[in-house]
């Protein structure tokens, strides 16, 4: 089954972070992505630009809407995603409790749709 591993953080926090502190925060990131790909069950992952450069579009009666920032006034950020292909919920929830940001901010899990 696949599984969504979805990371918000809050984007102030990592802003304020030392050059040291985030070296180690990225360290730690390139050991999770060794161990899913060693694994081989890492099927995209990707590391999201700050909302200060997002666009969101709405169409309302026919016309689009555009508006600077993210849609929701939130703490917390997407700030990437890994898709992986698991045996079931437990094991999607284990990796996710390895994902360095789960310490200071939040990891969605949530199963891939699969249609027909």
């Amino acid at each position: 089954m696949q599984y969504m591993l979805l990371i918000y953080v809050d984007e102030n926090r990592e802003a304020a972070m030392s050059e040291e502190e985030f070296g180690r925060l990225f360290a730690e990131y390139e050991k999770f992505d060794e161990a899913v790909r060693e694994k081989g069950i890492v099927l995209s992952t990707a590391a999201l630009q700050p909302t200060s450069t997002a666009t969101t579009v709405q169409v309302r009666d026919g016309k689009t809407i555009t508006m600077d920032g993210p849609y929701a006034e939130a703490k917390e950020h997407l700030g990437g995603y890994y898709m992986l292909e698991c045996a079931d919920l437990d094991e999607a929830l284990e990796w996710a409790a390895k994902i360095p940001d789960a310490a200071h901010g939040t990891i969605e899990v949530r199963p891939k749709m699969v249609f027909g």
